[in-house]
Formats: structure tokens, sequence, C-alpha cells
């Protein structure tokens, strides 16, 4: 009889380090240029409300912000109105059952001192024990928004790799906060990877929830969590009719819609391995386990 497949994560790579301080997982996402749609932030927002949580510190004081760049906004209480200023902030995730916490970094990508704002986060990050750094980001590409959000999963560190059995990007360019936050703290020798999903440039506006929740899936497989995602698979749905009757409404994007399919479609397709399949499998009886009912219409398929 074969094993049951168990789909590595990051939990299961902290299990097997010793450690006599409880250790941690540094998960990090910014508003800005590395979040197409607020997706990004949007998942981590939500990962963070589904569970209790500690507030650990604020980052942001105005040597690292152009507020005309990355405006302050005005929001109206019952004590009056206040300024909610650039902020990043740190929380704390108790999982008492998995091998590690989670240590959320959420805020807006600073303007300036990227170095001296990624040192102030790792200060916190090491006083924590962080073992493991994972980074969220969502960007603009030519994909319909007909098929399955694309996603992916890269790490430089040479453990990562073979435990999660992902490689490197080979991305070279401009780059964001995220980047540069992963290659502070694998100075100080703690590994990092990057999770970034893709959204349909032509509706880029926020918020996007089906790229949100396919980043909230993969968070869910390489994570110790679990995230209350019904009513965002049901907004994703709706969203997803909703640009399915836009697009065809718009005789020109229809058509610019069917060429993406196509080129999508039509593009190479990696040989699909026994454990690729067996990932695969996993994963569709988790989320068909988790949402089905007794009802009709209960398999979300978006």
């Amino acid at each position: 009889m074969n094993e049951e497949y168990h789909a590595p994560t990051l939990d299961s790579y902290i299990a097997k380090t010793q450690h006599e301080i409880r250790p941690t997982i540094v998960l990090a996402a910014f508003e800005g240029w590395n979040d197409a749609g607020s997706a990004a932030t949007d998942a981590v927002r939500l990962l963070l409300e589904s569970h209790e949580y500690e507030h650990l510190a604020t980052v942001g004081e105005d040597d690292f912000y152009d507020y005309q760049f990355t405006r302050p906004k005005t929001r109206r209480t019952e004590s009056g109105r206040v300024v909610e200023w650039p902020r990043t902030e740190l929380f704390k995730i108790a999982l008492p059952q998995a091998a590690a916490d989670l240590l959320v970094v959420l805020g807006v990508e600073p303007t300036f001192k990227w170095q001296a704002f990624c040192s102030r986060i790792i200060k916190v990050a090491q006083e924590h024990n962080v073992h493991a750094v994972l980074s969220v980001g969502a960007l603009l590409a030519d994909v319909p928004h007909t098929r399955p959000v694309p996603t992916s999963l890269a790490s430089d560190d040479a453990r990562l790799q073979e435990h999660l059995k992902i490689s490197a990007s080979s991305y070279e360019g401009p780059t964001g906060i995220p980047s540069v936050l992963g290659v502070e703290f694998e100075r100080y020798g703690i590994p990092s990877l990057s999770l970034w999903a893709q959204l349909s440039h032509y509706v880029a506006q926020s918020p996007s929830p089906r790229v949100q929740l396919a980043i909230i899936e993969l968070l869910e497989e390489i994570l110790p969590v679990s995230v209350h995602d019904q009513k965002l698979r049901e907004d994703a749905l709706a969203w997803k009719h909703g640009v399915d009757e836009l697009a065809a409404a718009d005789p020109d994007v229809a058509k610019y819609v069917e060429q993406l399919e196509q080129a999508t479609d039509t593009s190479e397709l990696p040989e699909a391995s026994g454990e690729s399949i067996a990932r695969e499998f996993e994963r569709y009886l988790r989320r068909r386990g988790k949402y089905r009912t007794d009802g009709p219409g209960s398999d979300y398929d978006i």
C-alpha cells in the first residue's frame, strides 16, 4: 500500500530544526507597487482577522514616507475626524498546535530609507526567533480572468528549495520592499521565499477577490493556518461573473480575452509528475471537504 502523501510545508520545514525558544514564521505584505488589486494585503489581512493576534510593534515615522506620494487618509469616528498615517504593523498569531507561530508584517511600502525600515522589522522578528520569511505580492499580467489565477513560489535558499520542491526566481529588474526585506533577512542567515499571484491587467481595480482567494489557498497549503473564506469565495464568484458580463458587452475586450485564453491554453505545460498529481488531488479533496454541503451548487468553480 502506498504511503499517504503529505505536501511539504513551512511548518514541517521548521519542525525538523532544533530550537530552545519557540520559533516564528514571518508573513509579510505591503500596499503599493507589489500589491495589484490590493490582493496580497487583503489576503494577509483576512488571514490575520481569522485568528486571535497580539500587536507587537509599529514601524512608520515621517522619515520613511513622502506623504505626497503615499497620502494619509481621513476617517470619521464618533469622536470626530482622525488621520490615518501610512504605517506598517507587526502582529503575532500563536499557533500552539503547529511547530511555529506566525509573525505578520502588514503595511505600506515606504518611500525612503528601505534598509533602516527593514532593520526595524528584522529586530522585532529576531526577538521572536524567526526561522523563515514568506513575502506575498500580486502583479498585473497578460493573463485571462477566465482561467485559474497563476501563482508561484520561489526561494534562493537551497534548503527551502529542496523541502518545498521549488526553485529560485529568474527575475531581474526593478524590485519592491518584499524582495528587499527577504534579502535583508537572508543576510542574517534566515531563509526567505516569495509568493506571487497574477491579476489580469484589464481588471486591475481593487478589490480583486479572485486573486485574493488564490493567495489564501496557497497560504493555507504552506502555512499551519486556516482562513474564514466562505464570503470571499462568494465574492470571487460574483466578481468573475461580473467581469464575464463586462467582457461580453464589449467586442474588443471579448476578442482580447479570447486571444489571452488561446495563448494560455497553448503554452507549454510542465510535465505532470506523480508528486504534482498527488499534490493537486490532495488540494481538491481538501477544498471539497471544506466547502461541500448537501445543497446544490455548493462546489465552487472559480
